[in-house]
């Protein structure tokens, strides 16, 4: 058995499946709930699969933007001087769709719409709804489960 991950949208939660059993983890999805829609700000359900692992060899706390660390760390300081920016801390694991026409191609790309599971600061709860569409985590269990799946791992979101 390979590792797969599950995440439950009702629940905010990602379940991480392997060999040796489960662990769960608390997530934050999209205030705007379930959807694939380009611009709807929702978290993507259905079949999906990380492209791309992205941080590794990047201390806790790394600030990424479009995809790239920004050589910041995140602090109670960095954010009082931008209060505008949406926090992409730590690493990212960039989701692709592997359903054409429901989380692929066209308007409802899972890729394209550059949903990620990605770390967020620690001031942010989890086990609530409030991202802008992506996956938020803790930046420890990020790091945790980044250590555990590779480009190719299959995810499930499910409502």
């Amino acid at each position: 058995m390979q590792v797969w991950l599950q995440v439950s949208l009702k629940r905010q939660q990602l379940v991480v499946h392997t060999e040796k059993g489960a662990h769960s983890y608390p997530v934050s999805t999209a205030k705007a709930g379930a959807g694939e829609r380009n611009g709807s700000g929702c978290t993507p359900r259905g079949r999906h699969y990380i492209r791309a692992c992205i941080g590794s060899g990047q201390p806790a706390g790394a600030v990424f933007v479009g995809r790239r660390p920004t050589g910041e760390v995140y602090s109670d300081r960095l954010a009082a001087s931008h209060p505008e920016r949406d926090w992409i801390l730590t690493r990212i694991l960039w989701l692709c769709g592997r359903e054409p026409g429901f989380n692929r191609g066209g308007a409802v790309d899972t890729q394209r719409r550059y949903i990620y599971i990605h770390g967020t600061p620690d001031t942010e709860p989890m086990g609530t709804p409030l991202s802008h569409g992506c996956i938020r985590m803790r930046n420890t269990d990020l790091l945790e489960l980044f250590e555990q799946v590779s480009p190719g791992t299959d995810i499930l979101i499910e409502e």
